[in-house]
Order: structure tokens, then C-alpha cells, then sequence
């Protein structure tokens, strides 16, 4: 059983880097271990191929330093809300027992984005329950397990977050994890004159990931910070927690 403390979840391989990345990166500096997990291998996409993105996943997952990276093979663009698809999550949240799930926006431009949301979180709580039986990746019946919280990260649409993370110190690793995917993005040392443009393949998309991790560090007085929205309310017991 591969454990960890946070699995980080992505409908394609670059959600994540895109906007969680950073809080990921602080809170493996605090020794906290991270797990990712990818729903598609993003075939739909305009630029690139399955296998390249899977590459280029794994390269970023060994940069960041995550425990381990999977990829469920649901179907880009078509998947669906079935009890295989939930049963795939559910066998991978019981197979690496998080504490904390980072899941896709609630809602967002892309329509994948928000059916992930939904699905990820119905499937964390469904994981709690001892009657679904599932096999894990040893082939042995799992234990029933429910993590404690699910997070929602913001994506391309500016919803308003619930909370921030600060990620000053790691703001520049983060475009590096990005850099990664160098098939999904802009790499002058590339040539791109057989390359489809996109959204997110110029050098301005970069000028707007900073500008964005800077408007939600604004909020709480940070250089940059990366926003997540919650569908239950979070609880302290202490107001020294909240700053």
C-alpha cells in the first residue's frame, strides 16, 4: 500500500501541476507525502499524444517529488458517472489511504473539469463505506477508508476561493513542473510550426498563471498563493489556524 498524506486528483496529467502544484510542493517541504492521480491520459487534446503526456506526467511527478502518479484510463471528454468509473477511485483512495483528496474545480470552462469534481468527491465519501468491496493493485480485498477532507482547486474560471495557500517560495518550481508538459505548452527552444494553437499554448498564458497565483495571494497578503474551494465547511479548533 502506497500511503500518503495528500492525493492530489486531475481529469488530464497537467490539472494539477496547473493549479495545485505549488501547495503540493509546500507541503512536501513540511514532510508531507503526496500521491497523484490522473482520471485520463488527456487524448483529446489538441497538441501532443497519450503517450507523450504520460512522459511527460512522470517527469513531472519525479521533479515535484510525489510518492507515485497513476492513471485510471477513463475515457477524455466521454466519461461517465458509473459505478466503474467510481469503483476505480475508490480502489485507488484504498490503496494509498489519504488524509486530505485535492479534486477538480467545481465548476469551470472545461466540462471535464467539474464532472471530475463531482465524481472524485462522490467517490471519497462512497470509499467509506464497508459494503462496496473493491481488490486493490496487490489483488487483495480492501479496507474500507474515508478521507478526513476534500479540497477543490480553482482552475481556469476566477471563482472566488474559499481559502488560499501561500506558495510564495515555490512559485518558480511550479512553472518547472509545468514545464514539464512541453507538448501542452510554450517552449521557445521548441518547433511549433506543426503545433495547433491553443488557450494555453503561448508565452501570455505563463504572464496569466502569475497574475492569477498573484491576485488570490493578494487577499491574504502574499507574493502568490493558489485558491480551493470547499463544498463543506471546514472546522477549526483553534482561531490562530485561520490568518
Amino acid at each position: 500500500m502506497e500511503k500518503v498524506d495528500i492525493l492530489a486528483v486531475g481529469v488530464h496529467p497537467d490539472d494539477v501541476e496547473l493549479s495545485c502544484s505549488g501547495t503540493l510542493l509546500r507541503h512536501i517541504s513540511m514532510g508531507k507525502t503526496i500521491g497523484l492521480l490522473d482520471l485520463t491520459q488527456g487524448e483529446l487534446g489538441s497538441r501532443g499524444t497519450p503517450e507523450l503526456r504520460l512522459e511527460e506526467a512522470t517527469k513531472s511527478a519525479q521533479i515535484m517529488g510525489a510518492k507515485f502518479r497513476w492513471n485510471l484510463g477513463m475515457a477524455d471528454g466521454f466519461f461517465n458517472y458509473t459505478p466503474d468509473n467510481i469503483n476505480k477511485i475508490i480502489t485507488a483512495i484504498r490503496d494509498c489511504q489519504p488524509t486530505i483528496v485535492i479534486a477538480n474545480s467545481l465548476k469551470d470552462r472545461h466540462p471535464d473539469h467539474g464532472r471530475a469534481a463531482k465524481l472524485v468527491a462522490d467517490a471519497c465519501y462512497y470509499s467509506g463505506l464497508l459494503k462496496i468491496e473493491t481488490i486493490g493493485r496487490e489483488g487483495k480485498n480492501q479496507e474500507k477508508w474515508r478521507p478526513n477532507a476534500v479540497y477543490h482547486y480553482i482552475q481556469d474560471h476566477n471563482l472566488t476561493p474559499d481559502f488560499v495557500v501561500d506558495i510564495t517560495p515555490f512559485m518558480d518550481k511550479k512553472m518547472e513542473l509545468i514545464l514539464a508538459f512541453g507538448s501542452q505548452f510554450y517552449n521557445p527552444a521548441a518547433k511549433e510550426e506543426n503545433e495547433v494553437s491553443t488557450p494555453i499554448s503561448g508565452k501570455q498564458f505563463f504572464d496569466f498563471l502569475r497574475a492569477k497565483a498573484a491576485t488570490y495571494g493578494r487577499i491574504a497578503n502574499f507574493d502568490y498563493a493558489e485558491g480551493f474551494n470547499t463544498a463543506r465547511t471546514p472546522g477549526v479548533t483553534n482561531l490562530f489556524d485561520l490568518v
